[in-house]
């Protein structure tokens, strides 16, 4: 899809004849001939092209945030950005927000806004659930409809390769299958509301530290193997109307003027349709980023220059940009809108009412799906109500739980806000979502259950020490903007969980995290939650699944290392000496991270490589009932593989499982373990199913750079199903035939 002709897009001499006819409606008929609905979305999109005027074309491609009392002014409050409707060809405006967890409102732009605050993206990723993520994604995508949006920045897509990284609470995982269905299930749910989802940001996005001047380096086949494979199979799963490059660079190049990127891998190789912006301030030229294939300057006000404004039209009178690649852009973006229903939708309501009780239901259920029960020695969960007096410690656990910072946040009425970072130009607030664990576990507990905020160590140790049991919530704030400073639990956290456990040996923690934390008191606690950042009903789930109304099922999406030795690059980057955000001069130079030290081994696949043993692997998660897996199979489908096993819940609960089937090849030119397939599966007390899963080949290839494809070696598999990424419980060796996949 590189080429840009109408016959290359469109595919042919009558369509281009079709085209060729008069654009005047019949009677009884719409008043565009675009508006047939029967027609392509492609059709659709070149007749608009050919109607509009250049001004209209350059209009759409380029447009500075949104400015009040400018001739650009718009009434859709709280827009990332506003590009003008086309009245005479009845094309509405095209109206963008952030982000991933939900329909932004930062600064109160719209008060008394209730929109849903999901859960963080980590949290969803940890539900392994793809049919749990279109849910989200469609209370997104009604939500942004709703008040006024057809565009939403969400999608996030990015390989988890730095755990310290500042927006991992916004990515799904650091597996390119999970993060893959998960995030293409998200950006479907969306669409699947007429409003054009992202994926972002493409790509290798990992730090905050430095974002605008980090050049991510790595091996073309060990990005095609990683995170270019979990966009890959995040835009055929979810069909996204447009991709966002990041702010960094990708061996050397920014990533939004990547010919490599943008024109080669996502248009041709991937036969990519819709449009390509950059991140807002993530525009670096003009020519250059036309000709890799940026379709879109977003945000231009924080670039150096309107690269996409009058630079861009002079480049084209002077015929340094061809005038079909202008065509070819604006013909992307109303294609995708076209394809998702957005533009026959008209313009979007701005106070459309949504059913909020029912999408703080979906919350809910995403944030009980995904907490994770890390540890449960000797069945210290869950807690039976009104057996004694429960003390809960934790700064704000009385009011709310924790949220993430930055562009994603979604803070509706209630939230407690408060001074989170100033940094680079940016303030960023930190909130707590309200819903608060207090009340909530009150409320399972039947019982009394008291309140202490821990900022009084030997307060907390002393009301710990009659309690029959303690719960200790432990927060670790995550923003855009700047990374986390290594994986210890701040604000002397680690030494309050110290006390309180020498106190009272029942003591649970719950940990609010935007990422991995280590845990030195682990050994001294039966019981630890990971709740990630649970969203606007966080409280309610914690609670429940504390007092076991729900039987947790979460798993990790993540490794936790045991300490930051065991990571590729231990030490990170000064934040102090680098620039962090767009609109601001570069300090210190371009910064090389050296990916090709694990290479596409991210997370468990390093750990596994350098014989790393981590404090929880990747998949990890308890329940408080038992599965056993049995009867691993592995079947030829034509050119599909199958994994078959048995699940049985042998305990006296229901229950979700999920088993997870990985792959390796031994010898010099093999790989570590692989997630090759996983599958949740819900079962009563003594039930069994026979599960069997689709095994994508190219998680079994190698990428060629000399053929340009993924090649799967002939050679003999290891498969193993386990609970996680640890040795499989069951284990099968098949040989498989070398085969060319393609790109």
């Amino acid at each position: 899809m590189g080429r840009t002709t109408t016959e290359a897009v469109l595919g042919g001499v009558g369509i281009c004849l079709l085209l060729a006819q008069p654009l005047v409606a019949e009677p009884g008929r719409p008043d565009h001939a675009w508006q047939n609905r029967d027609l392509s979305p492609d059709v659709r999109a070149e007749m608009v092209v050919r109607q509009m005027t250049a001004d209209e074309k350059f209009a759409w491609i380029s447009q500075l945030l949104p400015v009040p009392g400018a001739p650009q002014a718009i009434s859709v409050p709280g827009a990332a950005a506003h590009y003008q409707a086309i009245p005479r060809l009845g094309i509405p405006a095209r109206t963008e927000t952030d982000a991933g967890l939900g329909v932004t409102n930062r600064g109160d732009v719209r008060p008394g806004d209730r929109t849903t605050a999901l859960p963080s993206t980590l949290l969803l990723g940890a539900t392994f659930d793809p049919t749990l993520a279109h849910q989200a994604g469609a209370v997104i995508g009604r939500e942004a409809r709703a008040r006024g949006f057809n565009v939403q920045l969400a999608g996030g897509a990015n390989l988890i390769r730095e755990p310290r990284g500042g927006r991992s609470f916004e990515y799904v995982s650091e597996d390119p299958l999970v993060t893959g269905l998960i995030a293409g299930q998200m950006v479907a749910g969306i669409q699947s509301e007429g409003v054009v989802s992202t994926v972002k940001h493409f790509a290798v996005n990992a730090q905050e530290n430095g974002r605008v001047m980090a050049s991510s380096d790595m091996s073309e086949a060990a990005l095609r193997e990683s995170d270019l494979l979990a966009f890959q199979i995040a835009i055929e799963t979810g069909q996204p109307g447009s991709v966002m490059t990041g702010y960094n660079l990708l061996n050397g190049v920014y990533t939004s003027e990547s010919d490599f990127l943008i024109d080669r891998v996502l248009k041709r190789d991937w036969g990519y349709a819709g449009w390509v912006m950059s991140d807002w301030g993530g525009t670096h030229s003009t020519e250059r980023a036309a000709l890799a294939g940026l379709d879109v300057q977003s945000g231009g006000m924080l670039d150096a220059a309107p690269f996409f404004g009058r630079p861009l039209q002079e480049a084209v009178a002077a015929d340094r940009v061809p005038q079909a690649r202008i065509d070819d852009m604006v013909r992307r973006i109303l294609r995708s809108m076209f394809a998702v229903g957005a533009i026959d939708a008209g313009e979007a309501p701005q106070k459309a009412e949504v059913d909020a009780e029912a999408h703080r239901l979906v919350a809910r259920k995403v944030a009980e799906n995904g907490i994770v029960l890390l540890k449960n020695s000797d069945d210290m969960l869950p807690l039976k109500p009104g057996a004694g007096r429960i003390l809960i410690i934790g700064a704000h656990a009385d009011i709310g739980v924790l949220s993430g910072g930055g562009s994603s946040s979604v803070t509706p009425p209630g939230s407690l806000k408060m001074t989170g970072t100033s940094r680079v130009g940016f303030d960023i607030e930190k909130a707590y979502h309200p819903s608060s664990p207090l009340a909530a576990i009150q409320s399972e507990s039947a019982g009394i259950v008291t309140y202490l905020d821990g900022t009084d160590l030997a307060a907390a140790a002393a009301g710990a020490r009659d309690a029959e049991a303690v719960i200790v919530f432990a927060e670790e704030w995550r923003t855009e903007v700047l990374d986390a400073t290594g994986l210890a639990l701040p604000d002397h956290q680690d030494a309050l969980i110290e006390a309180v456990a020498a106190a009272n040996p029942r003591t649970i923690v719950v940990l609010e995290t935007g990422g991995p934390v280590t845990m030195p008191w682990l050994a001294r606690v039966p019981a630890v939650l990971a709740a990630w950042y649970p969203g606007i009903a966080g409280g309610e789930a914690i609670a429940g699944v504390l007092f076991g109304r729900v039987n947790p099922s979460g798993r990790l999406p993540i490794t936790f290392p045991s300490d930051e030795g065991d990571l590729p690059r231990p030490i990170q980057s000064d934040p102090t000496m680098l620039a962090a955000s767009p609109g601001l001069e570069i300090k210190g130079g371009i910064v090389n991270i050296p990916y090709d030290i694990e290479g596409s081994d991210v997370g468990y696949r390093w750990a596994s490589r350098e014989g790393k043993m981590p404090l929880f692997r990747f998949g990890h998660g308890l329940s408080y009932t038992r599965f056993a897996l049995s009867e691993l199979a592995i079947e030829r489908q034509a050119m599909d593989l199958l994994a078959s096993l048995t699940v049985t819940n042998e305990g006296s609960r229901p229950g979700i499982d999920t088993p997870q089937v990985y792959v390796s090849l031994p010898g010099p030119e093999g790989f570590a373990p692989r997630l090759a397939a996983f599958s949740r599966v819900a079962l009563e007390p003594g039930e069994s199913r026979r599960v069997s899963m689709r095994i994508d080949r190219r998680l079994l290839a190698r990428y060629d750079t000399e053929r340009g494809g993924f090649r799967v070696a002939g050679g003999s598999y290891l498969f193993g199903a386990g609970e996680d990424s640890g040795p499989g419980i069951l284990r099968e060796r098949v040989t498989l035939e070398a085969i060319d996949l393609g790109r």
